[in-house]
Formats: structure tokens, C-alpha cells, sequence
């Protein structure tokens, strides 16, 4: 008989860094996560932070990036990976904006966010948010569909944003919202949330977010500014026209690479895990 010593060939596979599973709402959706090893499900849930992929669907190194900040702030990882190419081959961006083609990206998040709460032992009324680049533009407008459901957000340097507006028409602004997602945008909700903006100093390459033309462009985009830095610059006073309150951050010396921004998207997190 084998030892009763001998790790559980099954459940190693659900602790620590974990392979990425096959979302039980839509198959086509996968997600991985970094659990403390010695987190059980007989414990008191850990909270749960999710780190969401931009266009190059990075998901498996954010999950490793963040795994000492689980292990010291005993906090469950979860990095959800919207695969590219969906519905129509070479298809990149339809995550960033909510909704495409009947995929429900926001919805499908909060799926994942439930069966990893069952699975996994994490909490789930509320949780923890950062998204950089194209995660950045699908964080802020997950933001205002759903901000009952985050305990915190951090916005990473978006090419495209979107402004609190209903003048202007969806994804420029709010415009038809509702109509489109079924769901009023509550101030009063996104007020109570920690915000935090985060770019690099030397984010100032616009090849990628001035593509007149491109399938994730609309005439307009160019009146929120020319870099990222403006751009976030334009969206933190778009907020504080409505009451929201920000922590703006650029680090010194960093280009457009999420990877980079970590340490400070973590002391964010960790301030707001130290309050709990």
C-alpha cells in the first residue's frame, strides 16, 4: 500500500501554481490560479485578486508574477485568459469591450469568479481587480457594470478608454449603456470602490492606439490624447469630474510592459488587503 505520506497525485494539481481549467459556463473560456499550498477548504475563504491578460493573453505569467504576493498577503490569484480569435480567426480585442458577437465577457467573468469560489475555497462577493493594457480597458468598463462586486480596481495604462458620458456613444462614453448591457452605470456604487491608474513613465509609443481604421478604432479615440499617459490622464479627470476619487501612479523609467508596473499595482493591493 502507498503511504499515506505520499502527496495526492489529484490535489497537487489544485494548489499552488494550477493548470488552466475550461470554464464549467463556457468551455471555450479557460482560467488559472495561484493557491496557497497549505490553503484548505476546511479554512476561512481568502480573498481573491484577479489579474486580467491584455492582447498577448499573458495570463500563465501574471499568475506566476503574483505568486509570492499570495503566499504573504495569504490571498487567492485568479487570471482568467479570453482566448484570441473566438468567433472569427485573428480576432483580437472583443474581450476589451465587454460584449461581442453574444459573448458576454464581463458575465463570463463573473462565472469564473463563482466556480473558483466553490472550487477553491476564495471569496467572491467582492473582489480584487488589475487589468494593464487591453486588461486595462476591459478593468475600467467592468468597472461601471459592475462595481458592487469589486473591492478594488487598478486601471493599467489603456490605450482606449472609456468616459463617463452619456453623450458620447458606446465605447467612447456611456452612451445607451443600459440598453446595451441592461445595466445603469451607479455612481454611487463606483464612488465607494479604490481606484488606482497606473502607467510607465515612458509609455509614449502610439503606433498601437492611433490606428485610424482598425477594427478596435473609433473617430474620437484621438480628442482623449496621443499616449497612454494621456489618455489615463484624460480618463482620472473624467473620474474626478464625477466624484471618483483616484490613485494616479506613473512609474519612473517604464515603457508600455505590464510586467513592470507589478510592484506598484501591489502595494495598491496590499494596502487595500492590510484594511480588511
Amino acid at each position: 500500500m502507498p503511504s499515506t505520506t505520499e502527496p495526492d497525485a489529484q490535489g497537487a494539481h489544485f494548489v499552488g501554481g494550477t493548470p488552466f481549467f475550461a470554464s464549467q459556463h463556457d468551455q471555450r473560456i479557460l482560467y488559472a490560479l495561484y493557491v496557497p499550498k497549505d490553503h484548505t477548504a476546511e479554512a476561512a475563504p481568502l480573498p481573491l485578486v484577479v489579474i486580467q491578460h491584455g492582447t498577448g493573453r499573458s495570463a500563465e505569467l501574471y499568475r506566476d508574477r503574483w505568486k509570492d504576493f499570495a503566499i504573504k498577503h495569504r490571498c487567492v490569484i485568479l487570471t482568467p485568459l479570453f482566448p484570441a480569435g473566438l468567433v472569427e480567426p485573428r480576432e483580437l480585442h472583443s474581450f476589451k469591450f465587454l460584449e461581442y458577437e453574444g459573448i458576454r465577457f464581463d458575465e463570463e467573468l463573473l462565472y469564473i469568479v463563482d466556480e473558483a469560489g466553490e472550487q477553491f475555497n476564495t471569496e467572491t462577493a467582492t473582489f480584487y481587480l488589475h487589468g494593464f493594457s487591453g486588461g486595462g480597458q476591459f478593468a475600467h468598463r467592468f468597472f461601471y457594470a459592475h462595481p458592487d462586486r469589486l473591492a478594488g480596481v487598478s486601471i493599467g495604462a489603456p490605450g482606449r478608454i472609456t468616459q463617463v458620458d452619456d453623450s458620447l456613444p458606446w465605447w467612447l462614453g456611456t452612451g445607451g449603456f443600459k440598453e446595451r448591457f441592461g445595466i445603469e452605470v451607479d455612481l454611487d456604487a463606483m464612488r465607494k470602490v479604490p481606484v488606482q491608474m497606473v502607467v510607465g513613465g515612458d509609455d509614449v509609443e502610439t503606433w498601437e492606439i492611433n490606428n485610424v481604421g482598425g477594427p478596435n478604432w473609433m473617430d474620437g479615440v484621438e480628442k482623449t490624447g496621443r499616449t497612454r499617459i494621456e489618455r489615463l490622464e484624460c480618463l482620472r479627470a473624467n473620474f474626478d469630474e464625477h466624484g471618483i476619487e483616484v490613485r494616479f501612479d506613473v512609474v519612473p523609467g517604464v515603457a508600455h510592459k505590464g510586467s513592470a508596473v507589478i510592484p506598484v499595482v501591489q502595494e495598491f493591493m496590499a494596502e487595500l488587503l492590510n484594511q480588511r
